[in-house]
């Protein structure tokens, strides 16, 4: 059912960008009836590869880069046009109020018709040239080298062997579809040069089995830290066999915390390190159902706590529990507009460091993508976070 709706909320998007984009044109109606198939040809196209993508795994690349790049463009198209036509029935309203309340008002001429008919032309022209520009530059911000983004997050019960404790974040690498094997070295590359102390991977590895996809995330066995790389599983692990990534995550040498905690020590000195499941795991896995305080259960007292959760609405899951700083991604900052508003619908925060009740929490904008290969404002990246002592702050 739930797929039935989106093909049909596909045809009804093209059904509003033919009325909009052919029948307003004066083009001959032979002319117009080869648009309207080109353009459902190729809405079928867009839906056809989307799909095969997933039960294909042999062809996933190459029809994700033909599918996934025009629903890219499909939703530029249709959110600018929508905004035009919105901006032009407003307009036309209160053309249309004036002339009937207005002195002297009289009917719209045929020379007022063909001169509403040609700026209709026109602004089609250029929401046209708009979409395409901005899904090609959205397209090279999505392929960009991920961004350093340096966070310094000052906590008052830090043991002094931990000022200076650096912990490099990656998230969201989504490997299969458009990102592959070459991302994943980049992104191997850029966490090394960082020197990190720790690794927290907080989920959404890959989007595929983990036959199709091992030799795509073979790069990741190739960092490490002197405190070590942990793992904890986001939504997407689920699609594709949980258990089976989290097998694989192990034997790339990540620590998979599945609702468990680990006390790092340094110089004699402790913290606690705590990590859930995905918000959703128990739909999935009853046994991976996501829980905050299983995952500090019989942690020592009084010692700094990280946790790791992938989604930032994990902290309604939180409660009582106590930490210190929450680290999250999932977002993915928005990715582009509009669907950064969805976003904010489902979680609490998009991106950024926030303090909710005295208690920490940053949330990557991801070191990957999914779906359209396209960022608008919200550049993927790699986050250092930095523990200081937050008594001197």
């Amino acid at each position: 059912m739930f797929i039935w709706i989106i093909v049909l909320l596909f045809v009804l998007a093209f059904f509003y960008l033919g009325r909009r984009f052919i029948r307003t044109t004066s083009l001959a109606p032979r002319t117009k009836r080869i648009l309207w198939v080109a353009l459902f040809a190729w809405g079928a196209v867009i839906i056809a590869c989307v799909m095969l993508s997933r039960s294909l795994e042999s062809w996933s690349s190459a029809l994700s880069w033909i599918g996934y790049p025009s629903l890219g463009l499909l939703s530029s198209l249709f959110f600018l046009l929508l905004a035009r036509d919105i901006v032009w029935g407003g307009s036309r309203g209160i053309a249309w109020v004036r002339s009937r309340f207005a002195k002297g008002a009289r009917e719209e001429s045929p020379v007022d018709k063909a001169r509403r008919a040609h700026l209709l032309q026109v602004t089609n022209l250029g929401v046209l040239g708009l979409a395409t520009t901005v899904t090609a530059y959205g397209a090279f911000e999505a392929r960009r080298r991920p961004g350093i983004v340096e966070v310094t997050v000052p906590i008052e019960r830090l043991p002094k062997e931990f000022v200076g404790f650096r912990i490099v974040q990656i998230t969201d690498l989504h490997a299969g579809l458009t990102v592959g094997r070459e991302w994943i070295e980049t992104v191997v590359e850029e966490v090394r040069a960082l020197k990190p102390d720790m690794i927290a991977f907080t989920g959404d590895i890959a989007d595929g089995s983990v036959p199709h996809l091992r030799d795509a995330v073979a790069p990741l066995a190739g960092l490490s830290a002197p405190y070590g790389k942990f793992f904890i599983t986001g939504n997407h692990e689920y699609y594709s066999g949980v258990e089976a990534w989290v097998a694989e995550v192990r034997r790339l040498g990540y620590d998979v915390l599945l609702n468990e905690h680990r006390i790092l020590q340094r110089d004699g000195a402790s913290i606690v390190l705590g990590g859930v499941t995905d918000y959703t795991g128990g739909n999935y896995l009853p046994s991976h159902t996501s829980d905050p305080v299983a995952a500090f259960r019989d942690a020592p007292e009084g010692l700094v706590r990280i946790f790791l959760a992938h989604q930032p609405k994990t902290l309604r899951q939180t409660g009582s529990v106590q930490f210190d700083l929450m680290l999250s991604g999932h977002t993915h900052g928005g990715q582009f507009f509009p669907w950064n508003l969805a976003t904010t619908l489902d979680q609490p925060y998009l991106s950024g460091l926030h303090r909710p009740d005295g208690k920490w929490i940053y949330v990557s904008k991801g070191t990957g993508y999914w779906g359209p290969p396209v960022r608008l404002g919200a550049r993927s990246e790699i986050t250092v976070v930095t523990l200081t002592d937050g008594r001197a702050a």
